[in-house]
């Protein structure tokens, strides 16, 4: 009972948050990311490995939740638009799987080949990006961000697991 609520829960709670996520002002969204950028990869920052974005912009797509934003680094710093003309590369995927990603219960090749992470344009520049990911050190992380991180990836992991189960139990007739 508790697994199938978990389920239920995973797979709707991206579309009950749409509305308020797109409601909420722009100039609220662009200060959270930063912050949390910032504090993701205060190393990198530090160490100069966001150059290969100087000038060039990434999208960010959740696509469930159907917002967008868009990263560059900008005269030493990370800088979010609401909008630009034209990103150079589009990262598109749903919430659970971005949550996933974050936390390192999913790899972000994996979740490509699945067609559930779309990287669209420039893929030299969508390969640093995701080379950037890959090296978080959740670790640097306030202890109580960690864990809640963790402790969310592992409530997704478990409710998306038991979806699939239930789909392969029904086409199986298990």
């Amino acid at each position: 009972m508790f697994n199938t609520l978990r389920s239920t829960l995973v797979r709707q709670t991206p579309g009950i948050l749409k509305v308020p996520a797109q409601l909420v002002p722009f100039s609220v969204r662009q200060k959270v990311m930063l912050e949390t950028l910032k504090r993701v990869y205060h190393e990198a920052l530090d160490d100069g490995d966001f150059e290969f974005l100087e000038g060039r912009w990434l999208e960010v797509n959740v696509r469930d939740l159907g917002v967008k934003s868009y990263i560059s680094y900008q005269d030493e710093k990370l800088v979010v638009a609401e909008r630009i003309e034209q990103p150079d590369v589009v990262f598109s995927a749903g919430l659970n799987d971005l949550i996933l990603i974050a936390a390192r219960k999913e790899d972000p090749d994996t979740l490509f080949f699945q067609r559930r992470l779309s990287i669209e344009g420039d893929t030299e520049l969508g390969l640093e990006v995701k080379n950037l990911m890959d090296g978080i050190d959740l670790d640097t992380l306030p202890s109580f961000l960690r864990q809640a991180l963790m402790q969310l990836a592992d409530f997704i992991g478990k409710g998306l697991a038991e979806k699939h189960d239930t789909e392969y139990r029904h086409a199986h007739q298990i």
